[in-house]
C-alpha cells in the first residue's frame, strides 16, 4: 500500500520494521485463561455471571481476550489516543484464534458509543471500528444505533474505581427507534478494554431495561 511506503509500520513492542506486531513480540502476548464474573469480578466458568450475582438488569457474562499489558496495551493506546487506525486489522487478526466458540455463533454486536463531541474530536469510535472488523470475521451483525451516549463523561483512564462508576452513571440511553429491535434479542456489548467494568455494566442495564433477552460483554483486553 502507498501508505505503508510513506509511513512504514514498526512493531509496537521492539520497533522492528514490517508490522505492528512482529512474530517475536506476538509470542509475548498473554491471553486470558480464566474469565471472571462481570459483577463480583471473581473467577467464573466461561465468564458467566454467578447466579448469586445475577439481577434482572445485569450483564449475563463477560469474555476478554488479552491481558492489558505490553504490546496490547501499547496498541490500544495508540489506537485510542494517537488515531493510528491502520493497526486495527492486525489487532483483530490476533484475536480471531482466541475467540471462544460460544461467541463465534451468529449474534448482534453493540459497540459502546462515544459522545458526539468526543467522536467529532477523535474522528472515529475505536470500539465501532474494531467491532466492524470483528463482525466481518465472524459474520456478526453490528448495531450502532441501539445505544446513545447522552452524557459527555471524562476519560475513564484518568479516574479511580469509585469515580468511574459515578462518571458513567446515566451515560447511556436507548435510541427510541431501536426499542422494538432490542426486545427479546441476545446481544453482546463491546469495548476495547475492561477495567472496573462500569461502562459495560451501565450499557447492559439500558439494554436489559429495554427487554433484551441476554446481554454479554466482550472486550479485547482486561
Amino acid at each position: 500500500m502507498l501508505l505503508d511506503l510513506f509511513f512504514p509500520r514498526r512493531c509496537l513492542g521492539c520497533g522492528a520494521w514490517g508490522n505492528y506486531f512482529c512474530r517475536d513480540c506476538q509470542q509475548e502476548i498473554k491471553t486470558i485463561k480464566l474469565q471472571i464474573c462481570p459483577i463480583c469480578q471473581k473467577p467464573a466458568l466461561q465468564g458467566q455471571t454467578h447466579p448469586v450475582c445475577q439481577t434482572p438488569y445485569s450483564l449475563d457474562g463477560l469474555t476478554s481476550i488479552f491481558t492489558f499489558e505490553g504490546v496490547i496495551k501499547e496498541a490500544i493506546g495508540k489506537l485510542k489516543y494517537w488515531l493510528i487506525t491502520d493497526l486495527i486489522e492486525e489487532l483483530v487478526a490476533l484475536s480471531v484464534d482466541q475467540m471462544p466458540r460460544k461467541l463465534t455463533r451468529s449474534l448482534i454486536l453493540v459497540p459502546i458509543p462515544l459522545h458526539p463531541r468526543r467522536q467529532r474530536w477523535r474522528g472515529f469510535n475505536q470500539a465501532e471500528l474494531l467491532a466492524k472488523i470483528l463482525g466481518k470475521q465472524f459474520n456478526w451483525q453490528i448495531s450502532t444505533d441501539y445505544l446513545i451516549r447522552s452524557k459527555a463523561t471524562q476519560p475513564q483512564i484518568k479516574l479511580k474505581s469509585k469515580e468511574r462508576k459515578i462518571n458513567v452513571q446515566k451515560a447511556f440511553k436507548l435510541n427510541p427507534k431501536a426499542r422494538a429491535k432490542v426486545r427479546n434479542k441476545k446481544l453482546i456489548v463491546f469495548d476495547d478494554v475492561w477495567t472496573t467494568g462500569s461502562t459495560l455494566r451501565q450499557a447492559a442495564q439500558v439494554l436489559k431495561r429495554a427487554q433484551a433477552q441476554e446481554v454479554w460483554g466482550l472486550t479485547l483486553a482486561r
